[in-house]
């Protein structure tokens, strides 16, 4: 039997545990535990606090666990509970999903070695910006590396910031989340077009996201200020603190009336508003505004919404932040961050090229079933897992 335990407060969401319910149908001698906070409050958007339950499906289960803090992933530890859980699932590999600097790692680390598990020690992380540690942080963080046999990182600058902490041990690229083929694939929705007044003839341009700063936004609509001598809209389905400013600065670029705003939808409708568009764009920009407790910057970590266009056989347009060129590769297109003649470039080339829009569209679509369904990302957790066991 291969006994696999991951804690994180991300599979607090149904759709969350996709990956790992496709890992548990690989074989029959695999089963997954997803161990979950009790009680948990997202932040940004999602106000208020989450009360999880428990799922159970032959051998695939989310068991929720009482837990101290709330909205803080690297402060999150569970209950006196998780010893009883633990002596009773006898895990083989138990993966943390909250960073290298979480006291959670640590708490699972510990109770292995004191309970005699002998399972494989992994964690996850997203953080992609170099840091320098001071105490405790410095403490925590090489105690949690010295006891751990494989990690998993969101992007390849993760990995690489963690080989130069000092981790000499196995490593696998890949995001925690895949993109679910059934819910985003490439289905016409005329009604909802002539619902939103898109005519035949716009080429449809689209955001999706959170409405701020470091999401590049204000460099697209600079991109898209020095386009209207052709015929496109623009549809941006999110929300944020930079709403009113979107509206003003298209306003006096005088191109208001192309901009088809969309609060948050259900994660369910999003396909539907994706397979709108002709083009997504993902313009986010390095920010080194954004601070945590151990931490200063920010670059994009991944990109989700690529992948789910991709799926959706839409063309992507992305900027050089972060993970974003790793994730397009060469099924879409690049500019460089804050570059608003780049970005008009590749908008106006997709705008007189339909062909390319079909040719970027297809191979993206190829890129996506291939490399980040649910499936696809189970299967490459799962030859790691083997892999260090």
């Amino acid at each position: 039997m291969i006994r696999i335990l991951v804690a994180s407060h991300t599979y607090i969401v149904d759709l969350n545990c996709e990956k790992l319910r496709e890992l548990a149908e690989f074989k029959p001698e695999i089963e997954v535990t997803i161990v979950v906070p009790k009680r948990w409050q997202p932040g940004g958007i999602q106000n208020k606090i989450i009360e999880t339950k428990p799922r159970r499906e032959e051998n695939f289960r989310v068991v929720p666990v009482s837990n101290f803090s709330q909205n803080h992933q690297g402060l999150l530890i569970f209950g006196s509970e998780i010893i009883s859980l633990l002596k009773e699932f006898k895990p083989n590999i138990i993966q943390v999903e909250q960073g290298i600097k979480s006291l959670a790692y640590a708490q699972f680390i510990t109770l292995n070695k004191f309970l005699g598990l002998k399972a494989k020690n992994c964690f996850f992380t997203w953080w992609n910006i170099p840091y320098k540690m001071k105490f405790p942080y410095s403490w925590l963080e090489n105690y949690n590396l010295s006891h751990t046999d494989g990690f998993v990182a969101g992007n390849q600058d993760a990995a690489d910031i963690i080989r130069d902490h000092g981790y000499t041990g196995p490593i696998q690229v890949m995001p925690n989340l895949g993109v679910d083929e059934k819910l985003f694939a490439p289905v016409p929705q005329p009604e909802l077009a002539t619902q939103l007044g898109i005519k035949s003839d716009e080429f449809i341009i689209g955001y999706v996201g959170r409405f701020v700063s470091e999401k590049g936004i204000l460099t697209l609509i600079k991109a898209l200020s020095r386009l209207k001598d052709r015929c496109w809209k623009l549809i941006m389905l999110g929300r944020g603190e930079l709403q009113q400013q979107i509206i003003t600065e298209m306003g006096q670029a005088g191109i208001k009336d192309r901009l088809i705003l969309v609060e948050s939808v259900p994660h369910a409708q999003v396909p539907r508003y994706i397979n709108l568009i002709n083009a997504l764009v993902l313009p986010s920009e390095t920010n080194y505004e954004f601070k945590t407790l151990s931490a200063v910057g920010w670059k994009e970590q991944f990109g989700h919404v690529l992948i789910e266009a991709m799926a959706c056989k839409v063309p992507v347009i992305g900027s050089d932040s972060g993970e974003i060129p790793n994730v397009i590769g060469d099924a879409g297109l690049i500019f460089p961050e804050k570059d608003a003649i780049a970005l008009e470039n590749h908008l106006r080339n997709l705008i007189e090229k339909p062909d390319l829009v079909k040719k970027l569209g297809e191979k993206g679509y190829q890129r996506a079933r291939a490399k980040y369904t649910n499936k696809a990302l189970a299967k490459k957790l799962l030859d790691f897992y083997e892999q260090i066991l």
